[in-house]
């Protein structure tokens, strides 16, 4: 019957018979037209019908049951069987609606349903497609909910917590469970979707997953430390003010303790770099969403140091300065209080989501109503002096 599906004379006829039965999952009830059917469209009409159409006409209409019961008489073969297969729409609707109920009760039994973060996670997979795309295709979204229960991990390494979680090494290094996964991060740290591989780590990290120890890294100045080698090379480096780089791998190979009794710590290389050949009080810089490395560098400190942590006057800048001091017990702000923000120049407009200041609650009053990020270099020279004189 391919042949006939392919006559000029029946083409269309027979397209238009196979969209009507897709969309309505094989029904025979309803009618097909052909507009401006030319002469031997009209004679395959007339044939089937049994009604003339004089030349000229504008328009036919032919019942599915009459075509069915023409080609079975004269072919020997049903509508259905003479179109070969087609897509059962409605089945489908069906069974993508069963399987989005299905994917919503997975993603409602995790650990983290109802948080805001979540819940937008979900919708935003909803309105575009993906949710779809995951009933359809597969997509394997009991892993992305096994791997979002299981964070923030403690500093583990990608591998390590991707067979403990998913049993396959390699399931986080690329694939689908990763995209969807980074999507899901970057709304619960309020970040944007990582584009570049730096951000990636430092989107991972930030959830307790260290993709690579020897990337993840922590630039210091003017920091003492005891310990072996590594411990060597800081008290080097502090005795000549210059900036040293450590990495995860380094700290974990060569154990280090951090000895100085106040830490400052900055998000801006331009500090660190200003800060650089004279006996400032030790210096950490982020340099950005700080990294596995800072943490585990600062985890050595003493119990008593003082920890004296800034970031950029924007929204991620006072989300980050708040994590810092709910994890660092000796933590306290450092230059970030409304009246800081509020004698400093203005930048670029604030964007993103508002966060609290629990430190200072005039200062992200202050920053919804100025409406303008401030950076770090743009207290240069507070700054500086602050480490002059705790130096």
């Amino acid at each position: 019957m391919s042949g006939l599906i392919a006559h000029p004379a029946w083409r269309r006829l027979l397209a238009a018979a196979r969209r009507s039965l897709e969309r309505t999952g094989g029904s025979l009830a309803g009618s097909v037209s052909l507009t401006a059917p030319d002469d031997a469209e009209r004679f395959v009409v007339i044939g089937v019908t049994g009604v003339h159409r004089p030349a000229g006409t504008s328009r036919v209409t032919v019942r599915l049951a009459e075509l069915d019961e023409h080609l079975r008489a004269a072919y020997g073969a049903g509508l259905a069987e003479t179109v070969g297969p087609f897509r059962d729409r409605p089945a489908e609707r069906e069974r993508e609606a069963v399987g989005r109920d299905a994917v919503l009760a997975l993603a409602a039994d995790s650990r983290h349903a109802g948080r805001p973060w979540f819940e937008d996670w979900l919708e935003t997979l909803r309105r575009d497609g993906t949710l779809t795309r995951i009933v359809r295709t597969g997509l394997p979204l009991p892993g992305v909910i096994a791997v979002l229960d299981a964070l923030p991990a403690p500093d583990e390494p990608m591998p390590v917590f991707a067979e403990r979680v998913l049993g396959d090494t390699k399931a986080l290094t690329d694939g689908p469970v990763r995209g969807l996964v980074l999507r899901a991060l970057a709304g619960w740290h309020d970040l944007p979707v990582p584009e570049r591989a730096e951000q990636e780590r430092a989107l991972w990290e930030l959830a307790g997953v260290v993709p690579d120890d020897l990337a993840s890294q922590v630039l210091v100045l003017n920091l003492p430390a005891t310990g072996g080698l590594v411990a060597e090379w800081l008290r080097s480096a502090a005795s000549a003010h210059v900036p040293f780089r450590l990495t995860l791998h380094q700290l974990r190979r060569a154990p280090l303790a951090v000895t100085a009794p106040e830490i400052f710590v900055c998000e801006n290389p331009a500090v660190l770099r200003a800060a650089a050949g004279g006996p400032t009080a030790p210096l950490v810089c982020t340099e950005g969403v700080p990294s596995a490395a800072v943490h585990a560098l600062l985890a050595t400190a003493p119990t008593g140091t003082v920890i004296r942590w800034r970031n950029d006057f924007d929204w991620t800048g006072v989300r980050l300065t708040g994590a810092a001091l709910r994890r660092y017990p000796g933590a306290a702000p450092w230059r970030m209080a409304a009246g800081d923000y509020a004698a400093a120049p203005a930048g670029v407009p604030l964007s993103g989501t508002a966060a609290e200041t629990p430190w200072d609650p005039g200062l992200a009053e202050s920053m919804g109503v100025r409406g303008r990020a401030v950076m770090e270099e743009r207290l240069l020279d507070l700054l500086l002096a602050d480490l002059a004189t705790a130096g």
